[in-house]
């Protein structure tokens, strides 16, 4: 069994650190596609049509309910096989469908619990206000349901850079990816695997309590607003 050796740290740590702007890079397309994905989960799965709703939630329990880690591996290996439809991606637009895709289904939850969190009154009052579909959600329901999803947000994109790793197997060159290139090399894996764990608790950690931060200024803010309204209501 090999000791630490300060020297292999220092060895490896210029060639590992190359690697951090891919995988920052990579967690923040698959953030933004699984936004994007995310509101269209959200939208498909109110269309007042129970077929359309029922294989909606059925494709949306099936990429949940299967590992990432496969469906990287189907995206990247099998879909260029598939007859007639199969393209082959290169490993980051692999990854960046993959990854992406599995998260816009828990980040479509977390817009239908802020959609359904704006009060039955705001629905009301905006369509006696005779408000079109696009001026009831962009001035009133979406302006509500946002605020309150975004810590919750924030906890999805730590969790995604958690997650980044996972491309590695199919070959996109992050920080994991030449750590095991350089303890392959060298047959050292203790000290370049220890400075991928130093390099995502640097990054992660400080986000993870901001987003904590944040979450408490949003709940503080809500909750100050629903004691201004039930004082309004009770002077009424």
């Amino acid at each position: 069994m090999s000791n630490w050796d300060w020297e292999v740290f220092f060895d490896a740590f210029p060639m590992i650190i190359q690697g951090l702007g891919i995988t920052v890079g990579l967690t923040i397309a698959c953030y933004i596609f699984a936004l994007i994905f995310g509101f269209f989960w959200t939208v498909a799965d109110r269309i007042p049509i129970k077929p359309i709703h029922w294989v909606i939630r059925w494709i949306m329990e099936f990429i949940r309910s299967t590992p990432p880690l496969v469906q990287l591996f189907f995206i990247f290996y099998a879909w260029p096989v598939v007859p007639y439809v199969g393209v082959a991606l290169d490993p980051f637009t692999s990854a960046v469908i993959g990854l992406g895709l599995h998260y816009s289904t828990y980040i479509s939850e977390v817009y239908r619990s802020g959609i359904e969190g704006v009060a039955p009154g705001q629905w009301e009052a905006s369509t006696a206000l005779n408000l079109s579909t696009k001026q009831k959600w962009m001035k009133v329901i979406l302006p509500q349901a946002i605020p309150p999803t975004i810590p919750m947000l924030g906890n999805y994109l730590i969790i995604m850079f958690k997650e980044v790793p996972l491309a590695s197997t199919i070959g996109v060159v992050g920080i994991l990816h030449l750590a095991n290139d350089y303890g392959a090399q060298y047959w050292r894996y203790l000290e370049p695997l220890t400075i991928v764990a130093i390099l995502f608790l640097v990054l992660s950690y400080p986000s993870a309590i901001l987003i904590n931060k944040l979450e408490k200024k949003m709940n503080q803010r809500f909750n100050k607003k629903d004691v201004l309204e039930e004082t309004k209501g009770a002077a009424i």
